[in-house]
């Protein structure tokens, strides 16, 4: 299965770059994870457009503070769950300054918050790909979460 993640905006900061860099260069292991990120904030209904195109025909995760609280383990089980039956890319959407249209959040397979926290985008983006390494190592049987 691929993942794509979806961003509005680019990694400026050192941190978030090498987090970024740190987390895909694990992933490669695992999964395919495709990072799009070269579009600029255009406000909301503009950038929904943008990700909604860009999602077509993958499952979509909006990431925004009104979705749900999913826990680590429920996205292992949400990612056996499109394993099983076949899915073929997965989309994690993080929108612009704004957060998302009604409209993208409307047509989202699942809506989730990555934290009761509102974070900066760039900080969202490495702690995203930490939770897609931190579940693969967990279907694997890894260590790395105790």
């Amino acid at each position: 299965m691929k993942w794509q993640i979806l961003a509005i905006g680019k990694p400026s900061l050192a941190y978030a770059k090498a987090g970024v860099e740190e987390y895909r260069k694990r992933l490669g292991r695992y999964a395919t994870v495709d990072l799009l990120h070269d579009w600029k904030d255009a406000g909301p209904e503009k950038n929904s457009d943008t990700l909604l195109a860009a999602s077509e025909g993958a499952v979509r995760i909006a990431l925004d503070e009104r979705g749900e609280s999913w826990t680590t383990a429920t996205l292992v089980e949400r990612l056996r769950d499109w394993q099983m039956s076949g899915v073929k890319r997965v989309a994690l959407l993080i929108g612009g300054a704004d957060g998302h249209s009604p409209v993208l959040r409307e047509k989202a397979d699942h809506v989730v918050a990555m934290s009761g926290f509102t974070l900066q985008h760039e900080l969202a983006l490495v702690v995203l790909l930490e939770q897609i390494y931190r579940v693969h190592t967990v279907l694997k049987g890894e260590p790395y979460h105790r």
